[in-house]
């Protein structure tokens, strides 16, 4: 079949375009950039855009108004872009987007968004999507994230940056976790969790800060001290939610732990289904 191609141009000392494998189903309306590879049995939708660098595996489905960013890497049996798992579903041209640089493992199911919610369901840059992962409608991944095989997004779900969602964790509908969050095997996930903090179990605990996911970040000795000031104030002295958020906002920090405490502060206020305490 046909395909609409974008972007690199022949006589354009370039280097010639990766295949597209004979067998690829590649609508004629397809946004394709001239560099993706798509592998045997794919099947590539009128509404999707990819665009330069992105590989394909075989027998992947990508499907509804679905745009790729750069350098992706989709493997074999994926299924993107698919029509949300919701009843109220009508049709409705709702869109899933996807950034640079991720990596997408076998059997992950990716769907678009709802016209209940914003419409669209994103995923940032540098993300590492294992095995058998499910994003629901209208979720929202951002950057640096490792969701581990048969980690499971209910629809509205919000992952922040860097958080990292152990293997065979559900996370129950409109709920957030926050960004630099450790999320222990098999956790059950029903509540928000704040950022920098190590969480697992079922019922939902957290069991003490990211210490080491901060410090493979970077982070300097006078945040990582703050981010303990916080974790105490929040599960450490007994305090309602509403006197540790006021003890967290009265801190005095230095300058570069400023960014760390409105993190904190953002997700705390912005919470409607409640902390894991």
């Amino acid at each position: 079949m046909h395909h609409a191609r974008s972007g690199l141009k022949e006589g354009a000392g370039l280097a010639a375009a990766a295949p597209i494998h004979s067998t690829a189903v590649v609508h004629p309306a397809a946004q394709v950039d001239a560099s993706v590879q798509i592998g045997p049995y794919a099947v590539i939708g009128p509404h999707v855009h990819i665009a330069a660098g992105t590989t394909v595996g075989a027998h992947c489905v990508i499907e509804g108004h679905t745009r790729i960013g750069q350098d992706n890497h989709i493997f074999q049996f994926a299924s993107v872009g698919a029509p949300p798992q919701d009843k109220k579903y009508a049709g409705e041209p709702t869109a899933l987007v996807i950034g640079d640089r991720n990596t997408i493992r076998e059997f992950c199911t990716i769907n678009t968004g709802t016209a209940q919610d914003r419409g669209v369901t994103t995923i940032g840059d540098d993300n590492w999507i294992m095995a058998y992962v499910h994003v629901a409608h209208d979720c929202s991944v951002g950057n640096g994230t490792v969701l581990a095989n048969n980690a499971t997004l209910a629809g509205h779900v919000r992952i922040d940056d860097f958080a990292i969602i152990g293997g065979l964790t559900g996370i129950h509908q409109f709920t957030r976790v926050g960004a630099y969050v450790m999320a222990g095997f098999a956790s059950h996930i029903s509540q928000d969790v704040p950022p920098f903090m190590m969480v697992d179990g079922n019922p939902l605990a957290v069991r003490g800060l990211n210490t080491e996911g901060l410090r493979r970040r970077g982070f300097s000795s006078a945040r990582v001290a703050t981010i303990k000031q916080m974790h105490r104030l929040l599960y450490r002295q007994g305090l309602t939610l509403a006197a540790a958020r006021e003890a967290i906002a009265s801190l005095v920090v230095e300058s570069e732990a400023q960014q760390d405490v409105q993190r904190m502060l953002e997700l705390l206020s912005a919470s409607a289904r409640g902390i894991v305490r």
